[in-house]
């Protein structure tokens, strides 16, 4: 499915790529809005007000910071995630594809939409530091990667060849973006939440397992035990 020897860097996505989006779906749409109306004694019709708020702020940076919402709604949105933190969890076999980028000395890094609080509590939980060479957040630019301003900043920060990169993500409008700027090699993710139905991506091909992507033997790298 890819040539490795045509890549020198790797963009990956955090939630729905690397982890398993269910804690993500699970936390904004059942978890927080249920909470919401328990912690301000709110009536039913307030979790639905609140889960149609969150959709409508999305692809913008307000929908993937945790400052944002606990302004907005008056809570501890850290707080609340930690009460379902055992649902963090990595994706199937998403440690063996970033051992075997570690043993094959790529350029990974990690291009996520995840703020800076959001990585806080999920990183230790999860050990990805270990096999990344760089973590860029949209917070930390100050655009989303909806946005063409993410790539151009990504790019300053990380100088990266578009045409020698590789970009997984599980959204394809992000894919759609990064393309426009020129990124050639992208893929996206079928089951982004291990308990939803798998997704159909029209424009890209998306992966079922991140074995599909190991090669079986490549001069120089070695394929993992």
């Amino acid at each position: 499915m890819i040539d490795w020897r045509e890549i020198d860097t790797v963009l990956l996505d955090m939630d729905g790529t690397l982890l398993d989006l269910h804690f993500d779906s699970h936390f904004w749409l059942e978890h927080l809005p249920r909470r919401y109306v328990e912690l301000h004694q709110l009536d039913q019709a307030s979790q639905d007000a609140l889960k149609a708020r969150i959709m409508g702020e999305q692809g913008t940076l307000n929908w993937y910071s945790l400052a944002y919402w606990s302004r907005e709604l008056n809570v501890d949105i850290v707080a609340l995630k930690r009460e379902v933190q055992h649902l963090i969890g990595l994706r199937s076999d998403a440690l063996d594809f970033l051992t075997w980028l570690k043993q094959a000395h790529l350029r990974v890094v990690l291009a996520t939409n995840a703020d800076r609080a959001s990585l806080a509590l999920k990183l230790p939980l999860t050990g990805l530091e270990n096999y990344l060479d760089a973590i860029i957040s949209s917070e930390d630019v100050g655009a989303a990667k909806e946005e063409q301003a993410f790539w151009f900043a990504l790019q300053e920060r990380e100088p990266f060849d578009p045409a020698r990169t590789l970009f997984i993500d599980d959204n394809p409008r992000v894919l759609e973006s990064a393309r426009e700027f020129g990124i050639r090699h992208l893929l996206g993710i079928k089951q982004p939440d291990s308990q939803r139905p798998e997704k159909e991506l029209q424009e890209f091909i998306a992966l079922d397992r991140f074995a599909q992507l190991l090669p079986a033997d490549l001069p120089g790298q070695h394929s993992p035990t």
